[in-house]
């Protein structure tokens, strides 16, 4: 539960903190005065939408911090899935800057906003005006139902097979798609396939091919160069090596009588060596040439097949065909083992689709089973709260499977004795909203292990005695959680054991939203302004008085 709240720069408020009663406080202030904005506060705790216009000081960081007690609340699972650090108090924090950055912290812990939503949701409830309207939306309806039956778990499962089958769905549409897509492809996939696999093309083939065109086709010249290279260095009249026998006779010479010329007779010797081995090998290249136009066709037809299938697909290389001839073998495959992958996605779907009909079938059963007793319950407190007449029939009709079941739920609801039970939206007034919302909000109390419930003036549209049981129904609710109720009546705030006052202070240069804990007197005027106006009489501060009294001794 909220055990202390701080608020400061936003909106009106400058700085605010409170710490609320374990039980119920009721909070009151003129129109106008703040309240509305400390619940914008909360919001944002709450992880609502920040913005920069809601900073008093627009140059000053705006910061909202809560700290609850949650231990005994059963939610230590939730801290561990989102890899935060559990403590028995819980601080929860949210800061927008002067730039419009906004930040949240879990146990000063960095979180995204929707981390922020998880973890708060889990320790708060605020019922808002808007919550009346919601009342009339069949997915607002559906999570009472669920709420009232406790089917988190079975939600749980419901939502892990929904994910499964719509992942199986998808993959087999998808597959059923590329087929179809590929079957329509398939002889053309199939021929060029063929074109390109009977050549058995090699990587480095068409270098290799060019290369020995280029040499069959100028076979004579090469020769007839060859052929003179050899006679330069080796021509036994003469050569090159002729000429550098001699100089290696000549240098042999010298050296016998010296051996300063030892090193130049050596290096002599080896390039006699060197050429010999050039000419031989010139030699043997020689005759490796040779000419034959029937190669060369070969070659040529070879080469152009290659050349037109690179143009045809647009690349430059063999390696780029080879390519294109893996994927080409790739989609043919896949469509002549298509049936058989096709039936497997096939069952794997509709396997998915019977688990999730399975929990389907589950969390509509836990459904039917609630509903008779929310109408039972519901119908019962709504005499309770001036509505004697009043129904409450709860619809389910079975559709396809959606994120949330199989089932809509329609809340028909009728105010009077022979009326036909309609649509909610249709029927229902202001006050009857709040009450029924009321009611709802009161069964399900008894079903979540909810720290904090706020009510925004969900007291809206009613007063007189059904305003004094309402309080007593907060009250009830305060045994079990703790309770903030927003009021403009004077019989819910009377029932608060904390009662909170919120103002606006106009003493310096700019307006402040104050609030203050109102002692036991003070709290006597209060009510007895909000019965009687600015100057209540003696009887209507006797009345008030009274009425706390009255509260006191229950």
């Amino acid at each position: 539960m909220l055990s202390h709240l701080l608020i400061k720069n936003y909106a009106l408020i400058e700085h605010l903190e409170m710490d609320p009663d374990t039980a119920l406080n009721t909070i009151t202030g003129e129109t106008g005065a703040g309240k509305s904005i400390m619940l914008g506060a909360i919001g944002l705790l709450m992880g609502n939408r920040a913005d920069t216009k809601a900073l008093y000081n627009p140059d000053e960081k705006c910061v909202i911090e809560g700290f609850f007690k949650v231990s005994g609340y059963l939610i230590e699972n939730l801290f561990e899935e989102a890899d935060l650090d559990y403590d028995s108090t819980c601080m929860v924090r949210r800061e927008i800057s002067p730039s419009g950055k906004s930040r949240a912290f879990v146990n000063d812990t960095p979180v995204t906003l929707d981390i922020l939503r998880r973890v708060t949701s889990h320790l708060m409830d605020i019922h808002s005006q808007h919550d009346s309207v919601l009342l009339g939306s069949n997915e607002y309806q559906l999570e009472i139902v669920d709420t009232y039956a406790q089917n988190d778990a079975l939600l749980r499962q419901y939502r892990t097979d929904y994910r499964t089958y719509r992942l199986k769905q998808e993959a087999y549409e998808q597959l059923l798609t590329e087929t179809a897509t590929m079957k329509k492809e398939f002889d053309y996939n199939s021929f060029l396939y063929e074109e390109l696999h009977k050549l058995e093309l090699q990587t480095d083939e068409q270098e290799l091919l060019e290369q020995e065109l280029t040499i069959l086709e100028n076979a004579e010249d090469i020769k007839e160069r060859l052929q003179l290279s050899s006679d330069y260095l080796d021509n036994a009249e003469q050569s090159v090596v002729v000429y550098l026998k001699n100089v290696v006779n000549n240098l042999n010479y010298v050296t016998r009588l010296t051996d300063r010329f030892s090193q130049l007779r050596d290096r002599a010797q080896s390039a006699l060596i060197e050429l010999r081995d050039l000419a031989n090998e010139i030699n043997t290249e020689e005759d490796n040439i040779e000419t034959s136009d029937a190669r060369v066709e070969v070659i040529r037809e070879r080469l152009n097949l290659i050349y037109q299938l690179q143009t045809k697909h647009a690349v430059k290389t063999i390696a780029e065909l080879l390519d294109i001839q893996a994927d080409l073998e790739k989609k043919v495959s896949k469509i002549l083992n298509s049936d058989a992958e096709l039936a497997l996605a096939k069952a794997e779907n509709e396997a998915a689709f019977q688990q999730l009909m399975t929990s389907a079938d589950a969390l509509s059963a836990s459904r039917r089973e609630a509903s008779p007793e929310i109408e039972e319950r519901v119908g019962s407190l709504l005499a309770d709260l001036g509505m004697p007449n009043a129904s409450l029939k709860i619809n389910m009709e079975t559709g396809k499977p959606t994120y949330t079941g199989v089932d809509t739920v329609s809340f028909l609801f009728s105010a009077n004795k022979g009326i036909k039970n309609q649509q909610l939206k249709n029927v229902a007034s202001g006050g009857e909203f709040s009450r029924l919302m009321m009611a709802i909000k009161y069964i399900l109390a008894s079903k979540r292990s909810l720290p904090t419930i706020i009510f925004d003036e969900i007291d809206t549209g009613v007063s007189g005695e059904i305003a004094i049981k309402m309080g007593n129904m907060m009250r009830d609710m305060a045994h079990s959680h703790q309770i903030i109720a927003i009021t403009h009546l004077h019989q819910i705030a009377a029932q608060g054991k904390a009662h909170y006052f919120v103002y606006k202070d106009n003493s310096g240069n700019r307006t402040v939203s104050r609030v203050k804990k109102l002692t036991f007197n003070e709290r006597v005027q209060e009510i007895a302004q909000m019965i009687g106006g600015n100057n209540p009489s003696a009887s209507v501060l006797k009345n008030a008085k009274e009425l706390l009294s009255q509260k006191a001794s229950s």
